[in-house]
Parts: C-alpha cells; structure tokens; sequence
C-alpha cells in the first residue's frame, strides 16, 4: 500500500472512529432515559399500590408501559451499544496497525534540550 493510500485511510478510519464515539454517547443517553423510565413507572405503581396517588387507570397503564417500554429500550440498546464498542475496538487496532506500518521519521534528531 502507498504511503498515501495508508494516510488516507487512516483519515477515513479516524473519522470513523469520530463517528462511533459519538454513536457511543448516545445510548449512554438511551440508557439513561431508559433507566429513568423504569425508575418512575415503578414509583408511580408502588405508590398506587400504597394508595398514597390515586387509582387513575390511564396513569397506571402508563406507568406499566413506561416500565415495560424501558426494559425493552435497555435491552435493545445494550446491544448497539455493545456492537458500537466492538466496532470502535477494531477501527482503532485496523489504525494503530496502519500508523506502525508507516515508516515514521524522527523529527528532532540532534536537538539538545535543556531541560
């Protein structure tokens, strides 16, 4: 492979890489919203089942959609999040691969430093 052809590459994977990583923060986003789906569907049941809120049954079959709608979104985004991380794992050991495969020239050979 050409060294330009190896550079060039290493930018299309270092844009993936980009990519992936900002893939990555949004299911810790979904994760979150997940989580706190779940976390006020179960309030929400637990203090009807308390008699502490009142019985309004569209606000109970809500809270056991939030509840199940949550499990299912963490479900579902763990595996993308999973698979995102795999992916992004393997863009960065393909470009670590292709910077090492460049001979790299030393830049400040000779230089004294005074510190």
């Amino acid at each position: 492979m050409a060294a330009n052809d190896i550079r060039d590459e290493i930018a299309r994977l270092e844009e993936r890489i980009e990519a992936l990583h900002v893939s990555i923060g949004r299911c810790r986003k979904i994760s979150l919203g997940s989580k706190v789906a779940i976390a006020a569907g179960f309030a929400w049941l637990g203090l009807t089942f308390l008699l502490i809120a009142p019985l309004v049954p569209s606000l109970f079959f809500a809270a056991i959609a939030a509840v199940i709608g949550g499990i299912v979104l963490l479900g579902s985004n763990a595996t993308t999040w999973n698979e995102t991380e795999t992916a992004l794992r393997q863009a960065q050991a393909r470009r670590t691969a292709l910077i090492d495969s460049i001979e790299l020239a030393t830049v400040d050979a000779g230089v004294t430093r005074l510190h």
